[in-house]
């Protein structure tokens, strides 16, 4: 705030101000990320910002209710015991060799992240992608010994944040991105599920080849899944109930344009369901939604509008694009863009990061006249190609918990993968999704 900022009003000017704190804040964890977020939010009648009452707008976002059903569905799916049979029943359908094994990782986690939060998907399936580890007799895993663990590991890691593309609700930057552009739910699966799959099947084939499998397949092939399939025995009632419901509310998701319902009250309307059926309690949905997640976001929704309505995010953009000289094509600055949040998401958390830098991306696309999500989606996506580094990402870092690989071979895996998703990003944004991005 000492520094001077010509032409910047002074609610501009503490708003970069409390930009740069939050930025340290968040990037050390000097203090819990929820806990900067409160900051942020009583701050801000105090250097001059804004009101309080105008602070607190981010937490009326309906983003947050999104937020609040999915994490209630999830873990309903999870006591329902729906994700364990879905993946033996996978197994026993496409095959018991490495190969098919790696790609129930990487597509069950990456098609369960698109609607649901990818930490969730990856957290409920982690314990199966272990026990397919054990079925297919791979010593010496939790040591790092085996390159097939490594490869599933990562494959259900790399997979979760890569089908979190498809949609709205599959990421949280995602979801920053669609509370600022606005854009309808099905519009974004056009493109984004079209980037998930090439993205997966990327994933499924360069991980099978940098870590080739020491293994030929499951101990006891569909006999031995036949055992664990039998054990589970027929579908139950919860299981059932499961199934119905979360049909109900994607296809309720898939025709928002149509039925009016936006998808904010469907994650509800999915929730509530799932309460009222008995899958899960209240008591239940309390312990497993992250409330510090829900906090941290609201005063991240509150920076962004922040930074917005008080002109700072129209003062840094304009040094941005003076940066990149006269006339910078669209590519050029997608490009620009992505690589900054691809290489800062490394080590910082791609919510803080998709709040500061979504806001921004806004901005510049309205001032240049394109549709609104030109460099929001990109930028959006380029926060969830935590590829490279544990701290990158819970599920990168809950991969690397396992003792299966260390830092060094995620980084092995993740650049290149990381340099793939940008390239694929950019083709798919200025070829399919071009119409839907208004």
């Amino acid at each position: 705030m000492l520094i001077p900022l010509p032409g910047l009003s002074n609610a501009g000017h503490a708003a970069i101000a409390l930009l740069a704190f939050a930025v340290i804040m968040w990037a050390t964890e000097a203090a819990h990320l929820a806990v900067t977020s409160l900051i942020i939010l009583f701050i801000q009648p105090l250097i001059g910002v804004g009101s309080f009452e105008n602070a607190v707008i981010g937490f009326a976002n309906p983003i947050l209710f999104l937020m609040i059903g999915g994490f209630i569905m999830a873990e309903a799916i999870r006591q329902s015991g729906l994700a364990q049979r879905l993946t033996y029943s996978l197994l026993s359908k496409l095959g018991t060799s490495p190969s098919r094994g790696l790609f129930v990782s990487v597509f069950s986690t990456g098609i369960l992240s698109a609607w649901i939060e990818n930490v969730v998907a990856f957290a409920m399936l982690l314990p199966i992608i272990k026990e397919i580890v054990l079925l297919m007799g791979c010593s010496g895993a939790d040591k790092g010994k085996s390159n097939y663990a490594k490869a599933m590991i990562l494959g259900a890691s790399f997979g979760s944040l890569a089908g979190g593309f498809g949609t709205e609700i599959g990421t949280a930057p995602n979801l920053m991105a669609a509370a600022y552009t606005g854009i309808p739910f099905v519009n974004w699966m056009v493109f984004g599920f079209p980037l998930a799959f090439i993205l997966m099947f990327v994933i499924w084939k360069f991980l099978g080849r940098i870590f080739p499998s020491e293994v030929e397949g499951i101990v006891g092939g569909n006999a031995t899944l036949t055992k664990k399939l039998d054990k589970l025995g027929s579908i139950t009632k919860n299981e059932k109930i499961s199934i119905v419901i979360l049909l109900f509310t994607i296809s309720l998701w898939v025709t928002t344009n149509f039925t009016g319902i936006n998808s904010y009250s469907v994650a509800l309307i999915g929730a509530v369901l799932f309460l009222f059926s008995g899958i899960i309690t209240w008591k239940d949905a309390q312990k497993n939604v992250d409330w510090g997640l829900i906090i941290f976001f609201g005063g991240a929704l509150s920076l962004g509008a922040a930074i917005l309505n008080t002109g700072a995010a129209a003062w840094l953009i304009q040094d941005l694009i003076a940066l990149m000289g006269n006339d910078p094509s669209t590519m050029a600055i997608m490009l620009v863009l992505m690589v900054i949040a691809v290489c800062i998401t490394q080590v910082m958390s791609n919510i803080a990061l998709s709040a500061i830098l979504i806001p921004l991306s806004v901005t510049l696309a309205n001032a240049q006249g394109l549709a609104v999500g030109t460099y929001a989606v990109p930028v959006a996506i380029a926060c969830s190609l935590s590829f490279m580094l544990p701290m990158a990402d819970p599920t990168v870092a809950m991969a690397y918990g396992s003792g299966y690989v260390n830092i060094k071979e995620i980084f092995k895996a993740g650049f290149p993968l990381v340099i793939i998703g940008i390239i694929a990003t950019i083709i798919v944004l200025l070829t399919i999704a071009k119409p839907f991005l208004a």
